[in-house]
C-alpha cells in the first residue's frame, strides 16, 4: 500500500454536533468535511457504520453490511419531501451526549412516517429503490427480514425465536416474508436512504480530496444476521450457540483480559469457500470508504479463544488464525489491500511477517510509546514511514486525561523528551507525532480541542456507559482549522 504524507482526524459520526440528538450524515457532516479540508487534512477516520448493538457499541452490530439508521439525516428527508418539518418538533435536546434510547425512539418513529409517505406517493424513486435493492440482494434480503423478525420478537436474540425460524426453514421464512412485507420494506428503505446519503458524503469527500478511513471489526455479534444466515461459518454447538467466544488475555486495559462474547469463525469453512464471505464483506466496505482499518489484526495471525460461559477472558488460549491464506484471498479477490492494520499490543513475529509480506502499514499509539519510558518506550522519531500513527484512539483516554492521570515519573519523562512544560500537552503530542517519519498521522478531535477524560469515547472491557460523547456546537471553528493547518504545513502534511 503506497502512502503519502498526510494527516487526519478521528471522529465518529455520532459525535458530530447538530442533528436530531445524534450526529448524522446531513449538513453538519458536510460542514465537517469542509472543515477538514480547510484544516489541510487529507483523512477523516470514524468507527464502524453498522447499526449499534449491545451497549450501543458500533463493534457489536447486528449486520456487517447494513448502515445505522440513526445516522440518517431527517433534515435531509424533510428537504426531499418525505417528512413535514413539524415532524422534527421535540428533537432530543441533549447536545453533549447521545441519549441512545431517546434518539432511537424519536428517529425510528419519524423514519416510519417517512416510509408511509414514500409508499403513498409512489414517485419515480420507487424504480431507483427497486434497482438498488436488486443490486444489494445478497445481503439486504436477509438483513431486512432479520430486522423485522427482531421487532416482532421484542428484540429477542434470534436463537430464542421459534425453532423453524432459528434453523431457517424455507417455509417458515417464506411465511415471515409474506406476513412482514411492510416492515421488511421499511428496513430496506432505511438502508436505501442511509447509503444514498452516505454516497453523497463520499462524493463530497472525493471532491475535497479527503480520504475516508472506515473500520472493519474482525468479529461480528452473535445476535446478528451474519451468524443467523451463515451458521456454518461460525463455531457453534448443535443448538446454534457459540462453543467458544472471542476476547484478549489480560492487557493494558484489563487485569482479567477482555471478554467480547463474539463467536469465533469456523475458519476451515471459510477456507473451503475461498473466503467468499470475507471477500464480499471487505469489498462492500471498500466501496464506501477509501482506506479500511482492520480492527484487531492480531486475530488473523492467532486469536484468543475463550470457552463460552467463562466469567473472564483469562480462561482462554491462543489458536492459529487464517493468516496469509485470508490476506492472499482478499488481495486476489479485491485487486489490492487498502488496509491499515490495527496491530497494537504484543506484535508477534507472525504478525510482523504478515505486515511485511503484504506491505501493510501498522499502527502506532504515542500514549503507549511514552508510557514505556526509557527502557520499553518508542518515540515518534523512531517510527517507520509505513505506519499510521495516533496520539490515541477511541479506546484510549484523551491525551489531556491520560497525562493528568499518569504517574509523576511518566509526566516528567514526557516533559523532558517532548521538550514541553505540559501546559498544552495534547498539542505537544500532536506536534511530536506530526514531525515523525510516519506517512500518516491522526488524532481524535478531543485532542485537537485539548479535552479531558470527560470526553473519552470508550473504555475497553466495560459494556455500558460509553460511545455517547458529542462535540459541542461552535467549537469546530476557523481558529482551530487555522492552527491545525499551520501544523500540517509545518510538517508537509497538507492533504
Amino acid at each position: 500500500m503506497s502512502l503519502s504524507r498526510s494527516a487526519g482526524v478521528l471522529l465518529h459520526i455520532t459525535s458530530l454536533p447538530g442533528g436530531e440528538g445524534i450526529g448524522d450524515l446531513g449538513r453538519e457532516a458536510r460542514e465537517w468535511l469542509s472543515w477538514i479540508h480547510q484544516a489541510g487534512c487529507g483523512m477523516w477516520q470514524f468507527l464502524p457504520l453498522g447499526p449499534a448493538g449491545s451497549g450501543w457499541s458500533p463493534y457489536q452490530s447486528p449486520s456487517t453490511f447494513a448502515g445505522n439508521p440513526l445516522l440518517i439525516s431527517l433534515e435531509d428527508l424533510v428537504e426531499q419531501g418525505w417528512l413535514d418539518r413539524h415532524a422534527l418538533e421535540g428533537i432530543p435536546s441533549n447536545t453533549t451526549k447521545v441519549d441512545f434510547p431517546v434518539v432511537h425512539d424519536f428517529k425510528s418513529a419519524r423514519l416510519l412516517l417517512a416510509a408511509d409517505r414514500w409508499r403513498r406517493r409512489r414517485r419515480p424513486e420507487r424504480a431507483a429503490f427497486k434497482a438498488w435493492c436488486d443490486r444489494q440482494r445478497p445481503w439486504l434480503d436477509d438483513f431486512a427480514l432479520f430486522a423485522a423478525l427482531k421487532e416482532t420478537h421484542g428484540e429477542a436474540c434470534w436463537i430464542d425465536w421459534e425453532p423453524a425460524l432459528v434453523r431457517r426453514d424455507p417455509k417458515a421464512l417464506a411465511k415471515a416474508r409474506r406476513e412482514l412485507a411492510a416492515p421488511i420494506e421499511d428496513h430496506a428503505l432505511q438502508q436505501y436512504w442511509f447509503w444514498s446519503q452516505w454516497n453523497e458524503l463520499h462524493e463530497l469527500a472525493a471532491r475535497l480530496k479527503v480520504q475516508l478511513v472506515g473500520d472493519l471489526p474482525i468479529y461480528v455479534a452473535f445476535d446478528s444476521v451474519d451468524v443467523w444466515a451463515n451458521p456454518d461459518l461460525f463455531d457453534l454447538d448443535q443448538d446454534g450457540r457459540p462453543r467458544v467466544v472471542a476476547g484478549v488475555p489480560p492487557d493494558y486495559f484489563s487485569e482479567t483480559g477482555q471478554l467480547w462474547s463474539n463467536p469465533i469463525y469456523r475458519w476451515e469453512s471459510h477456507a473451503q469457500s475461498g473466503f467468499h464471505w470475507w471477500i464480499e464483506r471487505v469489498r462492500w466496505l471498500a466501496q464506501q470508504v477509501d482506506i479500511v482499518r482492520i480492527d484487531h489484526f492480531r486475530g488473523l495471525e492467532a486469536y484468543w479463544e475463550v470457552p463460552a460461559g467463562s466469567q473472564t477472558a483469562a480462561a482462554g488460549r491462543w489458536v492459529p488464525g487464517p493468516g496469509a491464506a485470508l490476506l492472499q484471498a482478499l488481495r486476489d479477490g479485491l485487486g489490492g489491500l487498502p488496509f491499515i492494520a490495527e496491530d497494537l499490543g504484543v506484535v508477534t513475529p507472525g504478525v510482523q511477517e504478515l505486515l511485511e509480506r503484504f506491505g501493510l502499514p501498522g499502527m502506532k499509539v504515542l500514549q503507549f510509546g511514552l508510557e514505556g519510558g526509557e527502557q520499553g518506550g518508542e518515540l515518534p522519531s523512531e517510527y517507520s514511514k509505513l505506519c499510521a500513527a495516533y496520539t490515541g484512539t477511541h479506546d484510549n483516554d484523551t491525551t489531556r486525561g491520560w497525562f493528568e492521570a499518569a504517574g509523576e515519573d511518566t509526566r516528567a519523562y514526557v516533559r523532558r523528551v517532548l521538550e514541553t512544560d505540559g501546559e498544552d500537552i495534547a498539542w505537544s503530542l500532536i506536534g511530536a507525532l506530526w514531525a515523525s517519519p510516519a506517512e500518516r498521522t491522526l488524532a481524535p478531535l478531543q485532542d485537537f480541542l485539548s479535552l479531558g477524560t470527560e470526553a473519552r469515547m470508550n473504555y475497553p472491557g466495560r459494556g455500558t456507559g460509553y460511545w455517547t460523547w458529542r462535540v459541542a456546537q461552535g467549537v469546530i471553528d476557523e481558529a482551530l482549522a487555522a492552527r491545525l493547518r499551520g501544523m500540517n504545513e509545518s510538517h508537509d502534511r497538507v492533504g
